[in-house]
């Protein structure tokens, strides 16, 4: 685990809130000069603390007004029949996030779609046709409740903090 130390901390908060900002303008938010902030971000860029940068788009902007949370159950367990049922999941568009969980269901997926048909195509025509599918459960998002997809909690400063 990489231990970010405070300026590191102030980076990370600060680049999720807006992750367009110029390094001059981070490095003020942030009390350094630019160059010793371009390298702190190349660092934690380097480290895989931050992964990368990405726009969140609001779906219903872009009209995929329903969203669903569909746990999938596989009947065969097999490296083979799992492989094929994740690469088949990368591939499709719909689904913008999937889980290996454990518990009653083997997946859980996040499903975006313009209206109730078109989910219903996605779960009929090709959902339920992968490999090894054995069934599905769906539950559609009614509201937002929270959705900061940015950021979980805030990182912690370890207590062996860089100097």
């Amino acid at each position: 685990m990489f231990e970010l130390d405070d300026i590191d901390k102030r980076i990370v908060e600060t680049l999720q809130a807006d992750g367009r900002l110029s390094i001059v303008d981070l490095a003020d938010r942030v009390g350094l000069s630019p160059t010793p902030c371009q390298r702190r971000v190349k660092r934690l860029e380097d480290e895989g603390v931050i992964a990368r940068y990405a726009a969140l788009v609001s779906p219903p902007a872009v009209g995929l007004g329903l969203q669903a949370l569909v746990q999938v159950t596989l009947d065969d367990h097999s490296e083979k029949v799992v492989e094929a049922f994740e690469a088949e999941i990368r591939a499709r568009p719909e689904v913008i996030a999937c889980y290996a969980v454990t518990g009653d269901m083997d997946f859980l997926l996040h499903v975006l779609a313009t209206d109730l048909q078109s989910f219903s195509d996605f779960a009929l025509k090709a959902l339920l046709r992968m490999p090894g599918v054995r069934g599905t459960r769906s539950s559609f998002v009614m509201q937002a409740v929270k959705s900061d997809l940015a950021w979980a909690p805030s990182p912690q400063v370890s207590p062996k903090t860089r100097k």
